[in-house]
């Protein structure tokens, strides 16, 4: 069996689900898995909406009302009958989400996001199960609820394994094209978990592990996995094939075309990953298998932006030890802190971190008693795999260098712009 994902930018609009149509028309649709992601900016949107709906914010209602009307556009335009099912299917979805914001009562934010946010990829994968049945392109539609078993941790779920592989082995049909949620998972409960942002490529490795997959496919609008995001790097060049382990370590770095947690559960069963361009479906595009580290051998680039950089010293002079380094990174778990860069001296420490959940200042109050805290914000990193001198130039050129370091392989630089 394959395992194909499609991401937001894929299905944006009609003629982005007629294109997927397209591709499984020119490539195979036996046996095969799709995942799909909400459509477009949808996420953002409903990220909005519940916002709104936090702030009591007289905007709430027009804020929904744009995610029905975006995704009524998109039904027209695929639908010429208005009395097709799918517009019931989906006007039920909405009925479902409003009915969910009038009547719950749990202030936990993120409990309500992944509620919230999952109606995105729940209506996504109705409108184009339907759209592929009506062009003849007989499909089952599954709703991954019901298969990827999480824990209760909303928004960044773990994936309850030996419940989820059950499921999977006894429910998915084989031998047949199925429609499935990237993104979502359910608790014991079985109110809806999420694995995280960009976590559909996440399902479809889940996907594949537990079905022992021949292969997964990332469709996106580039033609493979470059060695620099071209939005910041000039002449960034395609990959032809990159080893697990390196893949791994381009993904712990922050690369954005793969997901940090797709590739474990593949390489533990060797199955390729192939990144391809929904574009030019016929192109071999980027795999990720066994075999050569990179081809071609060269320098690969990775920024993450709007970064901080904190700095921690001890109040006294002493030595920043063990205990403190254990109890500060207590706090970042606690406070939800991604850390991409830790260096330390004897007195001082410091850390390049995400604040992906607003925590920061929270944060800060409480190191703030016990070590003199500096920092800035909105600062860029720049991780270089394979760097050379060349390369390093480059990324330091017109940019004030707060923090740099070098391992064998890998040249990591904070900078202010």
């Amino acid at each position: 069996m394959r395992i194909f994902k499609f991401g937001g930018a894929s299905v944006k609009d009609a003629d982005g689900i007629k294109n997927v149509l397209d591709v499984l028309q020119k490539v195979g649709h036996e046996d095969l898995l799709v995942v799909i992601s909400a459509m477009g900016k949808t996420t953002n949107a409903l990220e909005i909406v519940i916002k709104n709906y936090f702030e009591k914010s007289s905007a709430f209602h027009a804020s929904l009302q744009e995610v029905r009307k975006y995704h009524n556009q998109i039904l027209l335009d695929l639908f010429e009958d208005e009395e097709h099912d799918v517009f019931f299917a989906v006007n039920s979805h909405f009925a479902d989400l409003e009915y969910f914001l009038r009547s719950n009562k749990s202030p936990n934010y993120n409990f309500v996001y992944d509620q919230v946010i999952s109606y995105g990829e729940i209506v996504s994968t109705t409108v184009v199960s339907h759209y592929f049945n009506e062009k003849g392109l007989k499909n089952n539609w599954i709703d991954v609820r019901n298969f990827i078993k999480t824990d209760t941790n909303y928004r960044d779920a773990e994936v309850n394994w030996e419940q989820t592989q059950k499921l999977i082995s006894k429910g998915i049909k084989k031998k047949t094209l199925n429609i499935t949620q990237g993104f979502l998972g359910s608790d014991e409960n079985n109110f809806t978990t999420t694995l995280g942002r960009e976590g559909s490529d996440y399902t479809a490795a889940i996907f594949a592990y537990c079905l022992s997959a021949e292969s997964v496919t990332i469709w996106k609008d580039v033609p493979g996995v470059m060695n620099a995001d071209p939005r910041y790097f000039e002449n960034a060049v395609l990959l032809n094939q990159i080893s697990y382990r390196e893949a791994i370590e381009l993904a712990f770095y922050g690369a954005s075309v793969i997901h940090p947690k797709t590739l474990q559960p593949l390489q533990k069963k060797e199955i390729p990953l192939y990144v391809k361009s929904f574009i030019n479906p016929l192109l071999p595009g980027t795999s990720v298998s066994k075999g050569e580290d990179l081809e071609p051998k060269t320098s690969c680039f990775i920024v993450k932006k709007n970064q901080l950089l904190l700095s921690l010293s001890s109040i006294d002079f002493s030595f920043i030890m063990e205990e403190n380094i254990s109890e500060i990174f207590a706090l970042f778990h606690q406070f939800k802190m991604k850390v991409s860069l830790i260096q330390n001296s004897a007195i001082s420490f410091s850390v390049c971190m995400e604040d992906k959940f607003g925590n920061f200042n929270d944060l800060k109050g409480i190191l703030s008693k016990k070590f003199k805290v500096s920092y800035n914000e909105n600062v860029s990193l720049y991780t270089i795999r394979h760097f050379t001198k060349e390369a390093a130039e480059m990324v330091e050129k017109d940019k004030v260098v707060l923090l740099k370091q070098i391992s064998r392989e890998t040249m990591q630089v904070v900078t202010k712009e």
